[in-house]
């Protein structure tokens, strides 16, 4: 595409989601497409809204959302027919919950849920109990990052595949005494 501007990666390499205006901003099953893909280069409102089969006002709004959040920044502009046009870029390539709050997390999770039921091929979920050490759950988290960081992204005609690691230790339960 020769009016697309040169690919620069994103400012930082990770950018830790905590503020509520984040997490409001993730729980919306559009705009987790849109970081998807502004996953790979910067892209302006008409190309996203022709690669996710949306409308450009949608878009525009929740780019706007987004950016409001730190999330997403306008990278580029360029004056194109007697407009401007702006190139989105994420903020960050990797997003990171640093300390998940119910709200968040389960707006969070709707979203994913509804890219799940629209994935049209067959998706992986997996929720498994472990009992581990202090030092084997670390282990565990810091293999799971590696393999995600580490995995090796293909062309760009390839499809997006999005990646949900959790680990978590449960919460002891609540001590209840009947009184008989």
């Amino acid at each position: 595409m020769c009016d697309q501007p040169p690919y620069s990666a994103p400012p930082e390499d990770v950018l830790e989601i905590g503020a509520p205006e984040q997490f409001a901003a993730l729980s919306h099953p559009l705009r987790q497409r849109l970081l998807f893909a502004l996953g790979q280069r910067p892209a302006t409102i008409s190309r996203l809204a022709a690669q996710l089969d949306a409308k450009k006002g949608n878009v525009a709004h929740h780019l706007k959302v987004l950016r409001e959040a730190g999330l997403v920044y306008i990278a580029e502009t360029r004056q194109v027919r007697g407009g401007t046009e702006q190139y989105h870029q994420r903020t960050a390539r990797h997003m990171v919950v640093a300390e998940p709050q119910a709200a968040g997390t389960t707006a969070m999770l709707a979203a994913v849920a509804h890219e799940l039921d629209r994935s049209p091929t067959e998706t992986h979920l997996t929720l498994r109990h472990l009992r581990l050490s202090p030092a084997k759950a670390r282990e565990l988290g810091e293999a799971l990052a590696k393999l995600v960081d580490g995995a090796e992204e293909d062309a760009e005609d390839q499809p997006v595949h999005g990646v949900l690691v959790a680990l978590y230790e449960q919460a002891p339960p609540t001590s209840t005494t009947d009184s008989a």
